[in-house]
């Protein structure tokens, strides 16, 4: 339906990566995909012998990440490309890669992307509205890492009236006993006398439906309309996906990690 989004590595490397294990030094990486000593592997670079992202590599220390190409002597030792998806995903749908009751969003997905993508930012079984898929876990670790406070923005219909009492009671946060935690500060804005736009720093268990609970207020919808920058393609129907644009991946960029 759609082909994978190719991509160069958008950013350099940073701590966060260097000290992750998907990342080796590209000696290391020659030595384990050919058997062939470190120490010779000097002598195939001054020879010309191998590239890296279709240039020659001059540096043994050179980072190879999980999305470089590397060939040598014009054999292909890793070709993977990074993928970014965004679903518009249905209620009655799971946030998972497999569920023995439910339709999952990688069910929803074409055999030619869906093989080894995760999650980023789950929704329940009755919400709806913008999940992420990717293989590239530092880019979807800067996205949901708690101390980065990624905004996520829903839209929420509600059983009954709203009114500016709300406003203040998600603006200073609340305390749930159960968990010993208080919420962040959220920011909550009345479309209509029953719809609600909320924005969120944290994803706490069904918060909204929590908060909103503190009101015996039922949510009868909910609708995730961003994560960060990234906005739902107002064009996208439910229950389907696209490949992000490099503007779209660069809007939070694994840098902020």
């Amino acid at each position: 339906m759609i082909a994978a989004l190719q991509t160069q590595p958008l950013t350099q490397p940073t701590l966060r990566q260097l000290m992750s294990s998907k990342y080796s030094r590209l000696d290391r990486f020659i030595s384990q995909k050919t058997l062939i000593k470190r120490k010779n592997i000097r002598l195939l670079l001054a020879q010309k012998r191998i590239q890296v992202d279709g240039k020659i590599a001059l540096d043994t220390q050179q980072l190879i990440g999980p999305f470089n190409q590397v060939i040598f002597d014009h054999e292909i030792l890793q070709q993977h490309s990074a993928q970014y998806w965004m679903m518009n995903k249905p209620t009655g749908v799971v946030s998972a890669t497999k569920d023995q009751k439910h339709l999952s969003v990688i069910d929803l997905l074409g055999d030619e992307c869906a093989a080894d993508l995760h999650i980023v930012g789950r929704l329940d079984l009755n919400s709806s509205g913008l999940i992420l898929l990717t293989n590239d876990g530092n880019w979807s670790s800067a996205l949901t890492r708690p101390e980065n406070k990624v905004p996520k923005r829903y839209l929420v219909d509600l059983a009954n009236k709203i009114s500016a009492e709300y406003i203040e009671a998600f603006s200073n946060g609340m305390y749930f006993s159960y968990e010993d935690i208080t919420t962040l500060p959220a920011k909550l804005s009345i479309i209509a006398d029953r719809r609600a736009e909320v924005e969120l720093f944290e994803g706490k268990y069904h918060q909204i439906k929590r908060m909103f609970g503190r009101f015996r207020n039922p949510v009868l919808a909910l609708h995730r309309l961003s994560i960060g920058e990234l906005q739902l393609d107002p064009q996208l129907p439910l229950g389907q996906y696209r490949a992000l644009s490099a503007v779209e991946i660069q809007s939070f960029s694994a840098s902020d990690c």
